[in-house]
């Protein structure tokens, strides 16, 4: 990236003394299209959700972080689950052997889910859930939960990523063909409708496009198409969609071009707000309001120099502030290196706080409204993504483009192109091409895995097995399957299942055995 343009190939001018591109109306804070913020008075009024996203070892070792980071003043929950869990396997499974509690917390029970959220209030902290394949069967778990505690779902509130597209784009965690796991998205969707009503039933996700080397204008439009292929499934699958569409959230990536992330973030908005007025007939003006968390870029932190890494977190974290957020986590200093200590936890929390409660920053509604470049930007990151969306529509859609391997080209291509320009130090990378210290990587303390997790965690499952009663089990699982094979609401099936004893992989292998198992094809930059 040259000084001429932005990761977006956006050109720049050296100066701006107007507004430049087609007049787009952004309206008012609080009013349809929402470019300029989903609530009249926005952090005057409530700032944003601070929430940590944590999760490592076992549900116990997990929960003693969340209790740190509540503790420490983080205002809301973000689960981090391992990579079994992620694809649907058991602990004990083959195909999880040395991975268990590595990237964040293995979860094979509704027992391991108890234990995660033991003395944490469900009706009085929201959780977030990053997991997608399993998604269903992980929110299933939860709700047995609450269940079991007594807690009506009505009081529950927090979200389910639930966003299976972007598996198959751009992270890999996927288990199903698409049309199945979109059927699965579709019931997550309709059952929270009607009776969790507080729950963001699917998360849909620009941040791992992003993280994949996609630039800031392919994260929206591939997002925002994505969000299209949604709404699409769930009117086929006849939900009404001023029901579903209000549940909708967003997750974005912010990264270190301070003014194009938060046109970004304005752009987005607006085009959400049309796409849901215009192309599907919303009329619920909640239904227009693109809610969103944001998370600061994993991928523009470096191994090298890691206390840098403090200074372009905070200047993320400003951008989706400036941007508007509903709700941030701030990467830890540490976790080019490994999962964040409690200290680099800490000081990532201290830069929400900063911002919240020192920068001034949150007194104002939309305060970089009306400079010449932040809306010359939204204007040009508007249109750009319009017609890269249109491409997506004239191909079919989301899931045609994902079939067809087109999405995934673009992303790769992208990516391509970035990493050849840090290469060639045409993007500055500082203490990685340029400034870079001679004498090798810093030293700093790294958060290590109990090498005993995979074990202990096999024993519980051992123990579960041992203690549940079997032929309820399996006629839990039938009926799994019996929903499975029909166009019954997966979830009641499933929420039986888990309370009964079933496990995440037990039931996701029935799944496996009804739909079959997605194997991607080759994309070649």
């Amino acid at each position: 990236m040259s000084r001429d343009e932005n990761s977006s190939g956006i050109p720049l001018k050296p100066v701006y003394e107007r507004i430049e591109g087609p007049p787009h109306d952004l309206g008012a804070p609080g009013d349809f299209p929402f470019a300029r913020g989903v609530r009249k008075d926005m952090y005057r009024g409530r700032l944003w959700t601070m929430r940590q996203y944590a999760g490592f070892g076992s549900a116990a070792e997990s929960n003693a972080r969340y209790r740190y980071l509540l503790a420490h003043g983080t205002t809301g929950l973000s689960v981090a689950f391992d990579l079994p869990t992620q694809l649907g396997y058991d602990s004990d499974a083959p195909q999880a052997r040395g991975e268990v509690g590595k990237v964040g917390v293995a979860i094979d029970s509704v027992a391991d889910m108890e234990a995660l959220l033991d003395g944490i209030p469900l009706d009085g902290v929201t959780i977030s859930m990053t997991i997608n394949a399993p998604a269903s069967i992980i929110l299933a778990m939860l709700l047995a939960v609450a269940r079991r505690r007594g807690i009506p779902f009505e009081k529950l509130g927090g979200t389910v990523q639930n966003d299976v597209l972007k598996e198959y784009v751009a992270r890999g965690t996927y288990i199903y063909p698409p049309a199945h796991s979109m059927r699965l998205v579709t019931d997550v969707l309709g059952y929270c409708a009607q009776n969790v009503p507080g729950w963001n039933a699917i998360s849909v996700s620009g941040y791992h496009i992003r993280e994949a080397g996609s630039p800031a204008l392919e994260e929206i439009a591939f997002t925002l198409a994505n969000g299209k292929a949604y709404l699409q499934a769930a009117r086929d699958a006849g939900l009404d969609l001023d029901e579903i569409a209000p549940r909708i959230s967003f997750f974005w990536n912010a990264h270190n071009d301070l003014f194009e992330e938060v046109a970004k973030f304005r752009a987005a908005r607006y085009l959400w707000a049309h796409i849901t007025r215009d192309d599907f007939g919303c009329k619920d003006p909640r239904s227009h309001m693109l809610r969103f968390h944001t998370q600061t870029g994993g991928s523009t932190l470096t191994a090298q120099e890691p206390e840098n890494n403090v200074v372009r977190v905070a200047l993320q974290a400003l951008a989706a502030v400036l941007g508007g957020t509903q709700s941030l986590h701030t990467n830890g200093k540490d976790e080019a290196l490994a999962l964040p200590t409690e200290e680099s936890a800490k000081v990532a929390l201290r830069t929400q706080q900063i911002i919240a409660y020192e920068s001034g920053v949150p007194n104002v509604v939309d305060p970089l409204a009306g400079s010449y470049y932040i809306e010359s930007l939204t204007n040009e990151l508007i249109q750009r993504a319009q017609a890269l969306i249109r491409e997506v529509d004239e191909l079919g859609g989301s899931v045609a483009a994902i079939e067809s391997g087109w999405m995934q080209g673009r992303i790769a291509d992208s990516a391509y192109r970035a990493q050849l320009a840090i290469e060639k130090g045409e993007q500055i990378v500082v203490g990685v091409n340029k400034f870079a210290e001679s004498t090798g990587q810093t030293m700093i303390p790294l958060q290590r895995q109990d090498p005993g997790i995979e074990r202990a965690q096999a024993e519980r499952l051992q123990q579960l097995r041992e203690s549940r009663n079997a032929e309820t089990v399996e006629k839990a699982l039938g009926a799994v399957r019996q929903a499975a094979q029909g166009t019954e609401n997966v979830m009641p099936a499933f929420i039986t299942a888990v309370d009964e004893g079933a496990t995440l992989g037990e039931i996701c292998n029935v799944l496996r055995d009804v739909f079959g198992v997605y194997r991607a094809k080759e994309v070649i930059a």
